[in-house]
């Protein structure tokens, strides 16, 4: 109970106003959540507040093209959020009549909401007794009570849940919820925390002891895949290039990109000529290739790190598959051709 109530003290002189903040409505708190995943508020308040702009309720999200919400995502990264999103939100249009779900349990229903989205929304919207345990909730307990079991494991998970369920207001689940989240993001944060000013350092176990750096301890992550692509950048004289879509599972799934060549290793210019020699685009036609990046664009992702030349193709005559160049900004596209499209100029 004194942790408790010692974290919602300091909260109430010390949390951010946040629009998601000001109200209880599940569909703006659900987006947030979603937004916040893998991303700071700070990145991810612009684009909370243009989804609320553009689709104000979950009808809106529901009957919206998929291409429209991913351009509207376009730079957040981890795309298959924007995709869950929309999934869910026809979920909830069709199949639950417009009601948003109102437990814990059926929460859970909603295709991109794990443990820690559900516990937030069911807390802060509904007053169910349920901790949320995110990476600033593990942090905050591992350093204050010094537990050294790894977060990623099956055992640590289960540990700091049942914890934190120990330790959550049961008469004010919300506010305590984000309370301990606001916590590790603005006081117990991971290199710089403010244990001076702190007000549990008194009694804050890694304090005592100095092993703040060390705690929470996570177990290695798996080898980072290499990878190597190949974007080639078609251009026509009726001023048209070439996009192609990306199928299946995977990243940057039903996002826009220029042909994909993968390679095992970085290509030379002739290396690049030999590939083109097979290209749908190129067969029979006269073309031109210059290496756009003149060193590999180092692009990574959490388990494989892309190696990204963007190859520039220059092709006699018309592109009849084409789409025209001054069109290209109106498709979602990954982060790093959005970047080559805006420093290229089409």
């Amino acid at each position: 109970m004194a942790f408790s109530k010692t974290l919602k003290d300091w909260y109430s002189s010390n949390n951010r106003k946040l629009p998601w903040r000001e109200t209880q409505n599940p569909y703006f708190i659900w987006l947030s959540e979603i937004i916040l995943q893998q991303t700071q508020v700070k990145q991810g308040l612009p684009y909370y507040e243009a989804f609320v702009e553009n689709f104000p309720t979950v009808y809106d999200l529901a009957k919206a093209d998929e291409q429209e919400i991913l351009k509207l995502w376009q730079g957040l990264g981890y795309y298959s959020r924007a995709r869950n999103l929309h999934t869910s939100a026809q979920y909830i249009v069709n199949d639950c009549a417009g009601v948003f779900p109102n437990t814990y349990k059926t929460l859970l229903e909603l295709k991109g909401v794990g443990d820690y989205t559900a516990s937030a929304i069911a807390s802060i919207c509904f007053n169910e007794v349920t901790a949320v345990v995110d990476g600033n909730v593990y942090r905050v307990l591992a350093r204050y009570f010094g537990i050294a079991t790894p977060i990623n494991t099956t055992e640590g998970i289960k540990q700091f849940k049942t914890l934190a369920q120990d330790l959550i207001d049961v008469k004010d689940p919300a506010t305590f919820n984000q309370a301990i989240m606001e916590f590790g993001a603005m006081q117990c944060k991971p290199k710089t925390p403010d244990c001076m000013f702190c007000p549990f350092s008194s009694s804050c176990v890694a304090f005592q002891k100095g092993t703040i750096a060390q705690l929470p301890v996570k177990l290695k992550k798996v080898k980072v895949k290499q990878r190597y692509f190949n974007f080639m950048v078609f251009l026509s004289q009726d001023h048209k290039t070439v996009l192609e879509r990306r199928e299946g599972k995977g990243i940057w799934q039903n996002l826009y990109q220029f042909p994909l060549i993968e390679t095992t290793e970085n290509i030379s210019h002739e290396g690049c000529l030999e590939l083109l020699k097979t290209n749908t685009h190129t067969k029979g036609v006269a073309f031109d290739v210059v290496q756009y990046n003149t060193v590999p664009q180092l692009h990574k992702l959490s388990h494989q790190h892309l190696h990204i030349t963007f190859w520039i193709v220059s092709l006699e005559g018309t592109l009849k598959a084409g789409i025209a160049c001054n069109a290209i900004e109106t498709y979602p596209v990954p982060v790093i051709i959005g970047k080559f499209i805006e420093t290229f100029g089409f």
